[in-house]
């Protein structure tokens, strides 16, 4: 079992274009770190867009946010979130089991680049789309968070160990 297996397997019967980035990606790229929540890249068309928030407000997420989810498929409105309101990510929350989705939507990576080179990761019968090594890094540099700085410096010496291999 994987942490937040329910929306993956959905994902997966669903056929939803996403990419796992964040400290799960970090976690199935082979560094231990603790993490809470999802964070995902999407394919942000109107189709996959409704999947991903059907999916998980069926599953009983909600938003934080005071907007409609699917204002996220307009891309004039994420970018003035993006411009005016500093926006990175578009949160889902389930309060009942402190879990948290985010679907970034500002990244030096775009979907269409992460997925292009995207590594496969078969948990049990779910098949995970996981950010490569070189674009997590990418995606990491210049936030200016620790968190993301720690990230870097292991995801390059798992780089380097599997060069080495």
């Amino acid at each position: 079992m994987i942490f937040y297996e329910e929306i993956l397997r959905e994902f997966q019967t669903n056929n939803v274009k996403y990419v796992l980035v964040g400290g799960l990606a970090v976690n199935l790229l082979g560094s231990m770190r603790s993490t809470a929540d999802m964070d995902i890249l999407v394919e942000m068309s109107n189709e996959n867009l409704k999947k991903v928030i059907d999916i998980l407000t069926v599953l009983g997420y909600q938003v934080k946010q005071p907007v409609d989810p699917m204002k996220l498929a307009d891309e004039e409105t994420r970018n003035e979130w993006i411009t005016n309101k500093h926006m990175k990510a578009f949160n889902f929350y389930k309060d009942d089991e402190l879990k948290e989705v985010d679907i970034i939507i500002e990244s030096p990576v775009s979907f269409e680049e992460a997925k292009r080179n995207a590594l496969s990761f078969k948990i049990d019968d779910v098949l995970l789309s996981v950010i490569s090594l070189d674009d997590l890094i990418k995606m990491k540099k210049n936030t200016g968070r620790a968190i993301d700085k720690q990230d870097i410096k292991e995801l390059r010496k798992i780089r380097k160990l599997r060069l080495n291999l």
